[in-house]
């Protein structure tokens, strides 16, 4: 870990995050839904190469057209790492919102946010994410609900395969492998009861973080037929989520 390393980054990290604020305060009402997620895409992109983040892709994103992106969850990365491929709205915790800096501009970055603790809340991130799915956009969704160290997979919560399955919109498993000095490692987890500050403190201090975002094959798109229960949804996209995580490629990107 090295302090000098720390402060440049974060120094960097955070002017990074200031102008991302200031474009959406700024630009974001004038340039309309292509031109925000032009931005969206390459501020992430930007934002992972200051924090030191080597990025590999493997497979390709549905380019267009409403789609639900189901992944694995295992940092704060995680939200920028799919924006980096294409511009997402996700769904995310309330707590998100109270972080500073990072949780203004995710708020800014029309997340829909999840009371957990509300009665309806299933029903109003719902309708939300069907209004995103009308204007042919990304949905981003955790459905472990939390963090883990990326080894494994926390059970599923298929609620929120819902609404693409009523509105026939295409469900892209997405799997998050995270390498640190090229071996799988749990180095950028933020999980548990750690803070923020001293995920930060050992993401931006450290070298040698690598993610492999994996986009695999459709679990179902579209084709008149009638899209499957939402609990056999869920059951096939942690299926091959978790085929790729399972450590066999303990050696990737350095």
């Amino acid at each position: 870990m090295s302090l000098f390393r720390f402060i440049c980054r974060l120094s960097a990290l955070t002017i990074w995050v200031v102008l991302g604020l200031c474009a959406i305060i700024l630009l974001h009402p004038f340039i309309g839904q292509a031109g925000r997620g032009w931005t969206k895409t390459h501020w992430s992109r930007v934002l992972l190469v200051l924090c030191g983040i080597l990025t590999t892709r493997s497979g390709s994103p549905l380019a267009s057209g409403p789609v639900l992106f189901v992944s694995n969850h295992v940092s704060w990365l995680d939200i920028f790492l799919l924006n980096a491929a294409r511009p997402t709205v996700f769904v995310a915790k309330s707590e998100i919102r109270r972080w500073p800096l990072l949780g203004w501009l995710v708020a800014g970055a029309d997340t829909i946010f999840i009371e957990r603790a509300s009665r309806h809340a299933v029903h109003k991130v719902g309708h939300a994410m069907q209004e995103r799915f009308a204007r042919e956009q990304a949905v981003g969704l955790f459905p472990e609900g939390t963090t883990s160290p990326g080894y494994d997979l926390l059970p599923f919560y298929a609620n929120l395969f819902e609404p693409a399955r009523k509105g026939e919109v295409s469900i892209q498993p997405v799997a998050l492998v995270f390498y640190h000095h090229g071996r799988r490692s749990d180095f950028a987890a933020f999980v548990g009861e750690e803070t923020l500050v001293r995920n930060l403190w050992r993401v931006l201090g450290g070298t040698g973080v690598a993610v492999k975002a994996v986009f695999l094959a459709p679990i179902w798109s579209p084709d008149g037929s009638e899209a499957p229960p939402r609990s056999k949804l869920g059951h096939l996209a942690r299926q091959v989520i978790q085929q790729e995580l399972v450590p066999r490629d303990k050696i990737g990107p350095s």
